[in-house]
């Protein structure tokens, strides 16, 4: 999926708009003139009835978020306790728990450093396997594709 400049977009949740959904859109590099620069810079927005929440993620080569939630998925089976990701900064983590018949993934966008000021948190469900082995697979090519800009973080990403 594209965002409205062309750039890769993927949407996390409900198709419809009656639930909460997360949007991963804005991709760009974090140091356009330094050459193989691994920085990948991306916005997320959270957006449902009565919501609507957008933070800036700083990630280094995405962070292994795509290998996090593959691992989930190959762990269909379940397992005992939470898991947890984040990002760089930790303007984005992931926590996920298996509950038998879903992988809950509860996202959590924070406000910027120094003080991350502020949290939303948002739960998806997700079925174990297949389900989640198409969301890590889109997450890899939301991670791995060409930036829509090659802007610098302040010239794209909310503060």
């Amino acid at each position: 999926m594209s965002d409205e400049q062309g750039g890769p977009e993927l949407r996390v949740g409900p198709e419809s708009d009656a639930g909460l959904a997360l949007t991963f859109h804005r991709l760009v590099r974090a140091f356009p003139d330094e050459p193989g620069d691994p920085m990948r810079d991306f916005v997320v927005t959270a957006r449902g009835p009565g919501v609507e929440v957008e933070v800036g993620v700083r990630t280094w080569g995405g962070d292994g978020l795509d290998d996090f939630l593959a691992q989930l998925a190959e762990s269909f089976r379940g397992w005992s306790g939470v898991r947890e990701w984040c990002s760089l900064e930790r303007d984005l983590t992931v926590s996920a728990e298996h509950t038998g018949a879903r992988v809950e993934l509860t996202w959590a966008l924070r406000a910027p450093l120094p003080d991350h000021e502020w949290c939303f948190e948002a739960t998806t469900g997700h079925a174990p396997g297949e389900d989640m082995r198409n969301l890590a697979a889109e997450m890899h090519a939301f991670l791995t594709a060409e930036p829509w800009a090659r802007a610098g973080r302040d010239e794209v990403l909310p503060g």
